[in-house]
């Protein structure tokens, strides 16, 4: 049975690929800082069938990242890791001259050196996978200048260039950092307050589109849900 850590599943995306992972017959080990809803993501994959371990605490804590990788060796290994957890850091976005240096630092801890960490601890169980494979989750804003989303973009920019490092590296690996395009989430909603997500993509709905990567495991590099996995 194919094992998968994914990270920030107790909401938005991280929830959607878990119970879309689960559904294809995975087994998991959930990372989320909120114990009680992570237990309702468990339970959701749980009731498709999946063994689950759901560990709550925080991505940027060496300890908790070294507890989830001990878990996926409990469950028989590690053959995918999605790095999902992210902040803004400022809520709601607020423009460079205005953004706080902690919340900046928060942000790259969190969205780019947690990554990172989890990687160093996860890479010799994906190395021993049949098939490993690492999904960085990546946003237009880190190819692209839009206001307010500069250092969040900045955090994102450099998860991209890690991932794409990773790839020279692991050759062995399948490395995608994968823009999913906006989502009718909470984390867009705390990032621009006011603005009408109703024609918004859910993250059940791009959820799927993820799993083509699984599916036909195309050379690593960096794909957008928005063109359906095209390669940009």
């Amino acid at each position: 049975m194919a094992v998968a850590i994914v990270t920030g599943a107790s909401r938005g995306l991280g929830r959607a690929l878990a119970a879309a992972l689960a559904g294809r017959g995975w087994d998991l080990v959930l990372d989320a800082r909120k114990e009680d809803v992570l237990e309702e993501s468990a339970a959701a994959a749980r009731a498709r069938g999946a063994r689950v371990v759901a560990l709550a605490g925080d991505v940027t804590d060496a300890a908790h990242r070294r507890e989830l990788v001990a878990a996926a060796r409990g469950l028989g290994g590690l053959d995918l890791l999605v790095n999902n957890a992210g902040i803004l850091g400022a809520e709601p976005l607020v423009p460079l001259d205005r953004h706080s240096l902690d919340g900046f630092r928060a942000a790259l801890e969190v969205n780019v050196v947690a990554p990172l960490g989890l990687l160093q601890e996860a890479l010799p169980l994906l190395r021993a996978a049949p098939a490993g494979a690492v999904v960085n989750l990546s946003s237009d804003a880190a190819a692209e200048a839009y206001r307010t989303w500069g250092a969040y973009g900045a955090t994102k920019a450099a998860l991209d260039q890690l991932s794409a490092v990773l790839a020279v590296e692991e050759p062995g690996l399948r490395v995608w950092w994968v823009d999913p395009g906006g989502m009718r989430t909470d984390m867009l909603a705390a990032a621009e307050p006011g603005e009408d997500l109703s024609g918004t993509p859910t993250p059940d709905e791009v959820a799927p589109v993820f799993l083509r990567l699984v599916d036909e495991r195309p050379a690593s590099g960096r794909y957008s849900v928005p063109s359906f996995l095209e390669p940009r």
